[in-house]
């Protein structure tokens, strides 16, 4: 992948999470830091979150809107 669309993955991934703050009960606030990077980790990108209660995150990872999020942004590029 080509440094260009790898951004454009990134900026993709960035939108679409970002994009549920309103959508999804419990969810107070997302964040997606697709600058620099932590020496230890080979991450390109991190996901900081805060809900409400437990109860809302294990609601967000099932949620319709975060499902569709995943699939189309971010499970197709995902390397393990």
């Amino acid at each position: 992948m080509s440094d260009s669309e790898k951004e454009s993955v990134k900026k993709g991934i960035k939108e679409g999470l970002e994009g549920l703050k309103e959508k999804i009960p419990g969810l107070i606030d997302i964040k997606v830091n697709t600058e620099g990077r932590l020496a230890s980790s080979t991450a390109d990108l991190m996901l900081d979150s805060t809900f409400e209660s437990t109860e809302a995150l294990k609601g967000y990872s099932k949620h319709p809107e975060h499902v569709a999020v995943a699939d189309t942004f971010i499970r197709p590029y995902i390397q393990i």
